[in-house]
C-alpha cells in the first residue's frame, strides 16, 4: 500500500463541480493499493500518517504530527500510485488491487485514520475527481507499507 501525503494549508476534492470532501490545515492522502495488501497494511499506514512529525513547532523545526496539530486529512483513492513506466510510454496498472480487494481496504483506511482521532474527509472511490490543494511547504512524501 502506498500513500502519496502532502502536507497542505487547504484542500478538496469535487465530483462533476460538487465538492466531496474539503479539509482546511492538514494532509491529503492520495491512497493506492496493491495486490496483496492486507488489514495490517491498513493499520500500519494509517498510523504512520496519522503520527508522521512534518508541521513545524514553535521553533520552526518539523516536529509535530497532524494529531498534534488538530489537522484534517482528505483521503482519496489513487490506483495510479502503482502505473509502472519503466516499459515502453503507457504506463502498466498491473500491480494495482482491482476494485473489490482496493475498495474495502481503502474504506477500511478512513475508518482507521478516524478511530486514530482524526477528522478525515474523501473522494468516492472509482470516480473522476478533481483535487484543488495549496501544498504548504512544499512538503510531499511517499509512505509504503512494505
Amino acid at each position: 500500500m502506498r500513500a502519496l501525503i502532502q502536507r497542505v494549508s487547504q484542500a478538496s476534492v469535487s465530483i462533476d463541480g460538487q465538492i466531496t470532501g474539503e479539509i482546511g490545515q492538514g494532509l491529503v492522502i492520495l491512497l493506492g493499493v496493491r495486490t496483496g495488501d492486507t488489514e495490517e497494511d491498513v493499520k500500519f499506514l494509517a498510523g504512520k500518517c496519522a503520527h508522521l512529525r512534518i508541521f513545524a513547532d514553535q521553533n520552526g523545526k518539523s516536529n509535530l504530527s497532524c494529531l498534534d496539530v488538530h489537522g484534517d486529512v482528505l483521503v482519496v483513492s489513487q490506483f495510479t500510485l502503482y502505473g509502472d513506466t519503466r516499459k515502453g510510454r503507457r504506463p502498466s496498472f498491473i500491480e494495482a488491487a482491482v476494485p473489490e480487494i482496493s475498495e474495502p481496504l481503502y474504506e477500511s483506511f478512513i475508518r482507521h485514520t478516524r478511530d486514530l482521532g482524526l477528522k478525515v474527509e474523501s473522494g468516492v472511490f472509482g470516480a473522476m475527481m478533481q483535487v484543488e490543494l495549496v501544498n504548504d511547504g512544499p512538503v510531499t512524501l511517499m509512505l509504503e507499507s512494505k
